[in-house]
């Protein structure tokens, strides 16, 4: 019996120590201040990629600056070549519409020797002449210029490419210059035409060294097809230097015997004195009588014809030459010509470049339009020379 007591009391102690302390919990929880609901912390946020730029799909634009560049050469009140030229000195009239001038300066320049080596009813024109006034052309150009050069007889060769090798074109010059009968003037014209376009603009010189007579001179179809290719050249917007044989061809003719004498006998002619070829024909043969002098006809209305050709030829190269911006060299003797070709030297040696944008856009321009210019010396004692226009646009 005392046994049981104890252990009642026991598990009633035991009980009622349970029932305090979760009273105790209780109240605590009752007084204590309630926490705000925690939000849950989103995941780290991933970086935004910047967006590659975009590729752009259109074609690239191009922006392209009009400038028309001009051969100018000028000359001081004694007749020198001024080297002092500045942009304010130079007033440029396009179409009668006056032009900002944007840069006066002296470039390289590119030269093409064009070189006639037929011709052979001018007594004046040789080859060996012809290569001492390209050789001498060469020597005073600039060290800095390129040259090609260009033979023509029969045939249209380029016996030189564009080079500043002087030693090379001196060589080209001594050994492969041919001489020949015929001229084909307009088909050269057009090749230097084409060699031309191949450099910079406002920097292109041809030295033409001819007496611009087309074979054959008799029927007018050659001069139409020179006149022609003269308006290409003039279109590829190189300065022309013509050394021209017409008026030393002129003077042989005047020391040569009008009429070339002939024999003649019952049957025809069986010689000729003075035959133009430098042949000898034959003789009269013995026991052939009846023989006597005449003049051959044939003969005088050929030279006629050429000095005739020759007339006309020097007119459309002085034309050529002039609306290009270049001279026309005339001589009267195998000194004078040859010293020539080291005053064109010269005279490209001290040619300006001018550049401006033409108020009149060339994108505008109809195929083929041409347009005057004229430059206007803005100082006192001031001379300049150079072309007379230009092509706006020479293609569609």
């Amino acid at each position: 019996m005392p046994l049981m007591f104890l252990r009642l009391l026991i598990f009633l102690s035991v009980a009622l120590s349970i029932c305090a302390l979760a009273v105790n919990e209780h109240g605590r929880a009752q007084n204590a201040p309630s926490l705000p609901q925690q939000t849950p912390t989103p995941p780290l946020a991933s970086p935004t990629p910047t967006p590659s730029p975009e590729t752009d799909s259109q074609e690239t634009i191009r922006v392209f600056t009009e400038e028309v560049r001009l051969p100018l050469i000028a000359y001081d009140e004694y007749g020198r070549f001024d080297p002092s030229l500045e942009t304010d000195d130079v007033l440029v009239l396009e179409d009668n519409v006056p032009q900002q001038v944007r840069s006066v300066r002296h470039v390289p320049t590119n030269v093409l020797l064009l070189l006639d080596t037929g011709g052979a009813d001018n007594r004046g024109m040789r080859t060996n002449t012809t290569r001492d006034v390209a050789l001498n052309v060469i020597s005073h150009l600039h060290a800095e210029d390129n040259i090609a050069v260009v033979g023509f007889s029969e045939r249209v060769e380029v016996l030189q490419n564009w080079t500043s090798d002087r030693k090379a074109l001196t060589h080209v010059l001594s050994t492969k210059l041919r001489t020949g009968r015929r001229s084909v003037v307009a088909e050269a014209l057009l090749r230097a035409a084409s060699l031309v376009q191949q450099r910079a603009a406002g920097s292109r010189h041809v030295v033409l060294v001819t007496d611009g007579v087309e074979s054959p001179f008799e029927t007018t179809k050659p001069k139409v097809a020179v006149a022609d290719a003269m308006k290409n050249l003039i279109a590829a917007g190189a300065t022309v230097h013509v050394i021209s044989y017409t008026e030393l061809g002129r003077q042989a003719a005047l020391e040569a015997p009008r009429a070339r004498p002939v024999l003649r006998d019952g049957r025809g002619i069986i010689a000729t004195a003075n035959d133009p070829t430098g042949m000898n024909r034959g003789v009269a043969r013995p026991g052939q009588g009846g023989g006597a002098i005449t003049f051959d006809p044939a003969m005088r209305r050929r030279r006629k014809l050429y000095e005739k050709a020759m007339l006309e030829s020097e007119k459309r190269l002085t034309m050529l030459a002039e609306e290009t911006g270049g001279r026309l060299w005339l001589s009267k003797s195998i000194d004078e010509i040859i010293t020539q070709g080291g005053e064109v030297a010269r005279e490209i040696g001290a040619q300006y470049t001018l550049t401006y944008t033409p108020k009149r856009p060339l994108a505008s321009a109809p195929t083929g339009e041409y347009r005057q210019i004229r430059v206007i010396p803005r100082r006192i004692g001031l001379t300049l020379r150079s072309r007379r226009g230009y092509i706006a646009k020479t293609t569609p």
